[in-house]
């Protein structure tokens, strides 16, 4: 029973703010990095505007980039399992 106790406490208790409930929708993301981090920017392209402003940028370690590789593989596999392959459109990569 003491067992169950502590892993109830050490469990992380995430908290959505109300003002990034609602998320943001990107459809391009710029990605670089140095020796201690990686940095991913979410942008949002509109067709025919001249400029993409970011929407998003997130800072993370090398450690916890690769993490998220692992879980967006896991998921994509998990997501073309019940819904087909998801089709690459043609054109260019950002990066």
């Amino acid at each position: 029973m003491a067992n169950n106790e502590n892993q109830n406490q050490n469990q992380l208790q995430i908290q959505l703010r109300p003002e990034l409930a609602d998320g943001k929708y990107t459809n391009l993301a710029m990605i670089g990095h140095n020796p201690s981090e990686f940095l991913i920017d979410f942008i949002f392209a509109a067709p025919g505007m001249p400029q993409a402003p970011v929407v998003s940028r997130v800072i993370m370690s090398p450690e916890n980039a690769k993490k998220l590789l692992f879980a967006l593989t896991d998921n994509i596999k998990k997501y073309e399992a019940q819904f087909g392959e998801i089709a690459p459109r043609a054109g260019k990569s950002a990066n």
